[in-house]
């Protein structure tokens, strides 16, 4: 297991590196998509064929990801060698964002020699988080987090974060449908609002429910949430500071909810995390995973 998550750590760390310092030397055309999109595209890197906004964007995500989420991924190895339930759970929540993130990229950059890294990263982390499910006592999660959980708030944050997204991807999708030349960026749809409508929001949604009937498998989505959640809420953030570093015009707005989204997230999960106990171990799943 600890092998695993080294080689989507690696993986993680090459794709973004090579995002970002192989991105090219800025060259871009004008182009207009068969809808009738006017946008300029890149010419050269890694990243050749896609929107500059999409890239500018694409180049914040990979700093997020190289500079905090596969450091952190490294970070949790000694955990899991120890069997440690804790690090299985923050293992969960850093794999289900290598996961999101590059079945994202896979889908939504346009065909070029990061492909197959990509397919790789989202299909070994997808199989890590299988794993370490199997491995977990859902009992134990409940023990190990305690009568300390903070489970009203993250009830209440789950929601919002559900209503946050659904807001403003059905009035993006509802604006596209009725405009003869919706904003894709080149793309042929909108990949983004999609996973997000179809993964993030149902997710959220089962965590709230979950978490306020206070069922186990509640307090395992929790944690594997907050890390996840955390991870894509300070990228997304990374992303529009890229984004405005580059075209010059902040999006203020998101910009301020991603922020408290991250804040709030990372109270939470050093709540969660820290009240865990040490002391209570899944040691059959500690079995098992060996």
């Amino acid at each position: 297991m600890a092998a695993l998550c080294f080689g989507v750590a690696a993986m993680m760390g090459a794709a973004s590196a090579l995002g970002i310092f192989a991105r090219g030397d800025g060259d871009a055309q004008h182009a207009t998509s068969i809808r009738g999109e006017v946008f300029h595209y890149t010419t050269s890197g890694v990243y050749a064929f896609n929107a500059e906004r999409v890239v500018a964007e694409g180049i914040g995500w990979d700093w997020f990801t190289l500079a905090v989420a596969t450091p952190a991924m490294l970070a949790a190895l000694p955990l899991l060698v120890r069997g440690s339930l804790r690090g299985r759970m923050f293992a969960l929540g850093l794999l289900g964002y290598a996961f999101y993130q590059y079945l994202m990229y896979a889908t939504s950059w346009a065909f070029g020699p990061l492909l197959p890294l990509f397919i790789g990263l989202y299909a070994t982390s997808l199989a890590g988080i299988v794993w370490i499910v199997s491995t977990i006592d859902l009992g134990a999660v409940a023990r190990a987090l305690g009568p300390g959980f903070p489970r009203r708030r993250m009830v209440a944050l789950c929601c919002v974060m559900a209503l946050v997204l659904l807001g403003m991807w059905t009035q993006r999708v509802a604006v596209g449908l009725r405009s003869e030349t919706p904003q894709l960026f080149g793309m042929t749809t909108m990949v983004v609002q999609a996973l997000d409508l179809g993964l993030i929001v149902p997710l959220c949604l089962w965590t709230a429910v979950t978490t306020w009937r206070r069922r186990p498998v509640g307090y395992l989505l929790s944690a594997l949430l907050v890390v996840k959640g955390f991870a894509m809420a300070a990228a997304i953030v990374a992303m529009l500071l890229s984004a405005w570093a580059i075209e010059g015009t902040p999006e203020l707005p998101a910009l301020i909810v991603f922020s408290l989204f991250a804040a709030m997230l990372s109270w939470l999960g050093l709540r969660m995390y820290t009240a865990a106990a040490p002391r209570i171990e899944d040691r059959h799943a500690e079995i098992v995973a060996v």
